[in-house]
């Protein structure tokens, strides 16, 4: 089962992460745009074993969990979908 936690919200985003026994499987970045339409942009890990046709019903889970006000068939909705690894998290550092 993956559970999905939500790490950062802004007045017009929010990014959440799934997980799946207790690891890392998958990212979602949700922009809500001023016409009222949102773009998701959906970080699929390799690791976890994802397939093209896993895809679907994922998005399809994403727009029915946190979407309700737009959707994917009236065309108010997007996504970009990456499979992807890891390669390390980067932060600013006082110099």
């Amino acid at each position: 089962m993956m559970i999905w936690k939500r790490t950062l919200r802004t007045s017009s985003s929010e990014r959440f992460l799934a997980t799946r026994d207790g690891k890392d499987v998958a990212a979602v970045d949700l922009h809500y745009l001023a016409n009222g339409t949102v773009s998701g942009t959906v970080v699929l890990l390799k690791e976890a074993g994802w397939k093209e046709a896993d895809i679907p019903q994922l998005l399809q889970s994403l727009d029915e969990d946190f979407l309700p006000d737009v959707d994917l068939a009236s065309g108010t909705l997007t996504y970009t979908v990456v499979l992807g690894e890891v390669v390390g998290n980067f932060e600013a550092s006082a110099t």
